[in-house]
């Protein structure tokens, strides 16, 4: 199987694409990779690269595809990010942008120290960075739960 980064790439949807670029880069380091204006100049389509991952950010452009703030706030997925810096400082740099910080940071039974937050549109975002290297039998004593992991 490759190891290409961007076999999968999120796609969010936002009513203000243009403010949600901004607010990335802001609060969470995302670069601006590539961007198409439209007649008028405004961005009909944005990538956004955090280290090797790809995000790409559109607007409301069809019945289907809304921002969780024209849903009333109702999220059908939820965005996962590595960070391999401090997560607190992350998360101070989240919070200092306008992120509603649902969780405080806090180390997870898996060996992470994650946070969750609310973007601008009320996208939810979980960030982690890895704090200890845990084996599958001291996750499994600390959570509680029995852990299977996919061989081959």
């Amino acid at each position: 199987m490759s190891q290409n980064p961007r076999n999968l790439v999120a796609a969010l949807i936002y009513r203000d694409p243009k403010a949600a670029m901004l607010w990335l880069k802001q609060a969470f380091g995302f670069e601006l990779t590539f961007l198409i204006e439209d007649e008028k100049g405004g961005p009909a389509h944005i990538q956004m690269s955090y280290g090797p991952a790809t995000l790409m950010i559109g607007h409301e452009w069809s019945e289907n595809h809304a921002s969780p703030v024209s849903l009333g706030g109702k999220n059908t997925q939820a965005i996962h990010i590595y960070v391999d810096a401090d997560i607190d400082a992350h998360c101070e740099r989240a919070r200092a942008a306008g992120a509603e910080i649902l969780v405080e940071p806090a180390n997870q039974f898996y060996g992470d120290r994650t946070y969750r937050c609310r973007d601008i549109e009320g996208h939810i975002w979980t960030v982690a960075c890895p704090v200890e290297t845990m084996s599958i039998a001291d996750m499994e004593a600390r959570s509680g739960m029995k852990i299977v992991v996919a061989k081959g």
